[in-house]
C-alpha cells in the first residue's frame, strides 16, 4: 500500500533516539525557561542551581515548569546543552 508521497505505509521509519530526546529537553527547557521569566526569575541562575543541586526548589511551579523540569534526567540536560552549544559553535 503506497501512501501519497509514494512511501509503502508499511515502511518502518528509523528515528534517531537522541535527536527526539535532545528536541524533548530543548522544548521543555524553553517552556521553563518562560515560565520563570514570567515570574520575574533568571533563568539561567534557577537552572542551573537546579542542575547543580538536584533541588527542584530552584525551579517554580508556575505552568507546571516544575513538573515538567523533574521528569527529565539532569545528565540528559547537560548532555543535551552541550550538544547544542557545540554544534552552534562549530
Amino acid at each position: 500500500m503506497k501512501d501519497g508521497d509514494g512511501m509503502s505505509s508499511e515502511t518502518t521509519h528509523l528515528y534517531q533516539l537522541d535527536e527526539f530526546s535532545d528536541a524533548v529537553v530543548s522544548k521543555t527547557l524553553k517552556e521553563v525557561a518562560e515560565a520563570l521569566e514570567e515570574r520575574g526569575y533568571n533563568p539561567i541562575n534557577q537552572i542551573v542551581g537546579y542542575i547543580m543541586s538536584g533541588d527542584p526548589g530552584y525551579i517554580s511551579s508556575h505552568n507546571e515548569a516544575r513538573n515538567k523540569i523533574v521528569k527529565l534526567d539532569r545528565s540528559k540536560i547537560i548532555e543535551t546543552m552541550v550538544r547544542n552549544y557545540i554544534d552552534k559553535i562549530k
